[in-house]
């Protein structure tokens, strides 16, 4: 496992030229692999008169197209009598997965026992660079069933000697903490703001619960959420950010963005067009490519795939804890993506208005938002409902005044609109279990726009 804080050591402190050179190893022997294997990606080569022999290196990858997960569910049953993303025997496949479906029919994934190990390592290396390790007991908050998140992590405890505590949803009782005393909670932000919730309401102060690290997964998050987070367990809060089509990425200690393990999977950043690269700073579509050691097999291969996600690189130097791989932003989903005219705003500008500190002494964290307007309306409305502990002492005013000043803050371009009158925002405040996303199943949507 390498030393205290790696689990492969020598690739994820590997010289950049050294990486590179591994990656783009990696690029060819992929590309060879997708033409003797998938059915999609050798009819997809032939289409579109691609000579793979010419893809040698990872900048290559501009001169394919670019899928998406429209590509795959139209090259899946029903649409198709057979799938055609799998990359290997049926004999080979270990387990079979499939994403949500809110965005149409569940994309369906297959995984070899090497596509397991190479998911796992990825958990795994991102646990050893939070620190964790042997004797850490872990509370996983995520499902466990089709996704394979859950799964994975549990994996990769075993692979760094860590403990699992399998509840699988952060309504487990709270009996857990008292008994079995985990050290790591892994959940979504919401999930653990409520968890806190509980136990202060049974009595155990989340500061003495033993709790030493937070993973937030599942979604991106404001900054602002982690330090209420922070106030409110006082430990380590660390990010992570993962999809079923296999991109894991976390931050370490050194918390200076998040690390791309790139050599198992490269990830490019587009420009809207989606016909080049974005420099370095600027932020872009995600578009990744599954790499494969020499050698191994997998069962869904991925090239160029359009995660509809945007990041942006921080840096491409070695990091303070040692890493060498490139470190970016928490990536922002491209769907919780909002527009006004011609200006944008994500669900996380949104929060980064309700996390401020001196809002969260009024504030239960919980909140929705609801566009409204259209055509035919001089104005686009955003109307902002807060949770309060008791809506008729708080300062509602105050709160309206330091939420508008950190959007604002971030979302300059939006500040004039809002001036002209093109924007106005209005705010509602309820008292606990009020909000409509209750009555919701399912996760609901922070923001919803009913243009």
């Amino acid at each position: 496992m390498g030393e205290p804080g790696y689990f492969r050591e020598k690739i994820e402190t590997m010289p950049r030229d050294d990486l590179d050179a591994v990656i783009d190893e990696r690029v060819r022997y992929t590309i060879q692999y997708a033409n003797d294997h998938s059915p999609f990606y050798r009819n997809w080569f032939r289409e579109h008169s691609i000579d793979i022999s010419r893809i040698r290196e990872h900048e290559d990858l501009l001169d394919l197209p670019i899928i998406s997960g429209s590509t795959i569910r139209n090259n899946q049953p029903p649409i198709t009598d057979s799938f055609q993303f799998l990359s290997a025997n049926m004999d080979e496949i270990y387990t079979i997965h499939e994403t949500s479906g809110t965005s149409g029919n569940p994309k369906s994934f297959f995984l070899t026992w090497q596509d397991w190990l190479r998911y796992s390592e990825k958990y795994a290396r991102i646990f050893r660079s939070y620190g964790i390790s042997k004797g850490d007991r872990i509370v996983v908050c995520a499902s466990y069933g089709m996704n394979v998140g859950a799964t994975m992590m549990t994996l990769a405890a075993r692979r760094t000697g860590s403990t699992i505590i399998p509840e699988g949803k952060c309504t487990f009782p709270i009996r857990v903490i008292k008994n079995y005393r985990p050290t790591v909670v892994i959940g979504s932000v919401f999930k653990l703001i409520r968890l806190a919730r509980r136990l202060s309401a049974e009595g155990i102060d989340p500061l003495e619960s033993g709790i030493e690290r937070l993973v937030v997964g599942g979604e991106s998050f404001a900054e602002a959420a982690r330090i209420y987070l922070k106030s409110l367990w006082d430990c380590e809060i660390y990010n992570t950010y993962g999809s079923t089509e296999g991109t894991m990425c976390g931050e370490s200690v050194a918390k200076a963005g998040l690390h791309v393990p790139e050599d198992l999977i490269h990830m490019d950043l587009y420009n809207p067009r989606m016909d080049h690269f974005v420099p370095d700073g600027s932020y872009g579509r995600i578009i990744l490519t599954k790499l494969l050691p020499v050698g191994e097999r997998c069962g869904t291969l991925l090239i160029n795939y359009d995660t509809e996600d945007a990041t942006a690189v921080i840096s491409r130097d070695r990091c303070a804890c040692g890493r060498t791989s490139v470190r970016i932003k928490t990536p922002e989903r491209e769907g919780e993506r909002f527009w006004i005219e011609d200006r944008s705003f994500n669900r996380v500008d949104v929060e980064r208005g309700v996390f401020q500190p001196e809002n969260m002494v009024y504030l239960t964290g919980e909140y929705e938002a609801f566009l409204y307007g259209g055509r035919e309306t001089d104005s686009t409305v955003l109307r902002v409902s807060l949770e309060c502990h008791d809506p008729a002492s708080s300062d509602t005013e105050g709160i309206k005044e330091i939420f508008l000043k950190a959007f604002f803050r971030y979302k300059s371009e939006l500040r004039e609109l809002y001036i002209s009158g093109s924007l106005e925002i209005l705010f509602h405040f309820t008292g606990p279990g009020e909000l409509e996303l209750y009555k919701v199943k399912g996760r609901p949507k922070r923001v919803v726009d009913r243009r």
